[in-house]
């Protein structure tokens, strides 16, 4: 069985998401894509084997639950803060939202991703953004491979 179509998955999903946390700029997109393509290929909605994850960006809960508690309290994040809360529709943020919502887990994804002190990479360098995904949101401990996922980015550009 195949995921969903990733040109679909990038207008549909994560574009609008984008936009309505005010970070729709073309890398973030195609990063934000290509990170749901390597974490659940667009197929799974909560972790194999019983695990944390949740969405097809395949975030963990305590990940979750920490960006909103030490991130999107600051100041200068209100606008993404109330961003992501639009895309809830009222529903108070619950990282099991990620599963039904994927517009919210697109956008949690994207915040994930802007809270690392690293540059972002260029919108069209695959290998620049699988290296980024594993470093800042897979992690070293992580099961992504830099190397084996650039296919995945740069499908994701493409798309």
């Amino acid at each position: 069985m195949s995921g969903l179509d990733l040109t679909q998955v990038k207008r549909l999903y994560v574009a609008p998401a984008l936009q309505a946390v005010g970070l729709s700029e073309t890398a973030r997109i195609n990063c934000v894509t290509g990170v749901g393509s390597v974490e659940s290929g667009y197929k799974y909605l909560v972790q194999l084997n019983n695990g944390p994850a949740r969405g097809f960006w395949q975030m963990e809960i305590a990940t979750h639950d920490d960006i909103w508690k030490n991130s999107l309290p600051a100041p200068s994040r209100s606008r993404i803060a109330t961003g992501l809360r639009q895309l809830l529709h009222g529903q108070t943020p619950n990282a099991d939202l990620m599963v039904t919502f994927p517009l919210y887990g697109a956008a949690m994804c994207a915040v994930k991703l802007l809270l690392a002190p690293a540059p972002f990479p260029a919108a069209d360098d695959p290998a620049g953004m699988s290296q980024y995904h594993k470093r800042w949101y897979n992690s070293p401990l992580g099961a992504a491979n830099a190397l084996g996922n650039i296919p995945d980015f740069k499908a994701a550009i493409a798309a």
